[in-house]
């Protein structure tokens, strides 16, 4: 009969798995996940509460590959190829028996066929670029061993943009553990230099629009987990985002109807200032048997912006030996187009807002992929470390490959990389 697995670890898991629907970033940043105009967040790595003695150290890689021909940097038409590799560092180190600091390094390099058509001019400066960011977190667990507060902060910098964040997370487990509530909450507050398309600068020309725009977003987490019984765990959530300032991507082209296509007049994107959202997950384990463990996760999302949206995923850990695992996954998207949105042409010049950015349009999608985890029960091996000459030992290594494509032409590929260490 398979061990129910302790509800923090079931809830921290769970958490790092949400996709969060974070604040929507006015650079070119590939977005991987489904759309609604926001790419995915950084956000801090989850502190394990189940280990206290060790430092962890978690090396990831990711490489990304999209193509399709919705660009709308060229308002709906043109190539929307990128390419993405994120390297990242995830540090856990134990202070005590009831406290942990966390680090999570890293930096996004991409190239982009699409933003390289800001100026018009290939290979321009808008090409390629590279984020850099960085989140650190402090973690206490409480004298009543049931109850853990965090703290943390970080930055992200781009060549157009500077964001820099706050964030404060509570969680108590119940009595018997088995039940657990966790309430979190983010602050993002963001700098955009506004780069306009090179024909609608002033002055003939220049590198930039009109100055800078500054954006906050505000995130509330909140979720609620359960063990049913010894096979079944279910966890429930919402995640309340709130966003004001700058909405719009400014290097978005738009044409209208009335002006003709791209030898006519183009505007730049224009979306409200403010922007509301209000998804709601439900996320159940089941473990079959001792070999075969069951995931599914629903999410339903709506915003103001009009978009109403259905996720679904699944997920099938299969025990090849008891240290080999292999889980297939799928996952199924589909949305409604936001208001605002239209493709090439069909806006007209009478519309207060418009854009024809295919990650407010409606489309379905569908994401398949293969992940595999080995992890010994002595790890996969041991080294000494420069420093000190400690003995660490590598645990783990998971790898894992996607495939996604969207209704509306974009398809992408996703492969990553998980190294896992504990440092002495």
């Amino acid at each position: 009969m398979p061990r129910p697995i302790h509800v923090f670890a079931f809830l921290w898991s769970a958490i790092a798995l949400m996709p969060l629907l974070g604040w929507a970033q006015a650079t070119p940043t590939p977005n991987r996940v489904d759309g609604y105009g926001a790419p995915a967040t950084t956000a801090l790595s989850p502190i394990n509460p189940s280990n206290h003695g060790e430092t962890e150290l978690n090396i990831l890689s990711s490489y990304y590959a999209q193509d399709g021909n919705r660009s709308a940097v060229e308002g709906g038409i043109g190539t929307q190829q990128l390419t993405d590799l994120t390297p990242t560092i995830i540090l856990n180190v134990p202070l005590d028996s009831a406290t942990r600091i966390s680090a999570n390094l890293g930096m996004d390099y991409y190239s982009s066929a699409s933003t390289d058509r800001i100026d018009q001019v290939s290979s321009s400066a808008s090409s390629s670029d590279t984020r850099y960011h960085l989140d650190l977190g402090l973690a206490r667990q409480l004298a009543d061993q049931r109850t853990i507060v965090g703290v943390g902060g970080g930055f992200s910098k781009e060549y157009d943009y500077t964001s820099f964040n706050v964030t404060g997370s509570w969680a108590r487990a119940s009595q018997d553990g088995n039940r657990e509530l966790s309430v979190a909450g983010q602050a993002f507050f963001d700098r955009a230099t506004l780069i306009l398309p090179v024909e609608l600068r002033g002055n003939g020309g220049g590198e930039h629009g009109s100055g800078f725009d500054t954006r906050q977003s505000y995130n509330l987490n909140v979720v609620y987990s359960q063990v049913i019984n010894q096979h079944l765990q279910v966890a429930v959530s919402t995640e309340l985002v709130a966003q004001r300032g700058l909405l719009s991507t400014p290097f978005h082209r738009v044409y209208f109807r009335e002006t003709g296509g791209e030898f006519g007049t183009a505007r730049t994107e224009l979306l409200p200032r403010q922007r509301y959202k209000y998804p709601v997950g439900l996320r159940l384990n089941y473990y079959a048997t001792d070999l075969v463990q069951l995931r599914g996760f629903y999410r339903f999302y709506n915003d103001n912006f009009g978009i109403r949206a259905h996720t679904l995923e699944l997920e099938v850990p299969v025990k090849v030996t008891p240290f080999f695992v292999l889980y297939p996954f799928y996952r199924y998207h589909t949305q409604t187009a936001a208001k605002y949105f239209a493709p090439y042409l069909d806006h007209s010049s009478s519309d207060t807002y418009y854009t024809s950015d295919y990650d407010l349009a409606a489309f379905s999608a569908n994401k398949v992929g293969l992940g595999m985890r080995y992890s010994p029960v002595y790890g996969i091996g041991r080294f000494k470390t420069p420093f000190g000459g400690g003995i660490a030992k590598f645990k783990a290594l998971e790898v894992r490959y996607a495939y996604y494509r969207q209704s509306v032409g974009l398809t992408a590929n996703l492969i990553s990389a998980d190294l896992s260490f504990t440092l002495p």
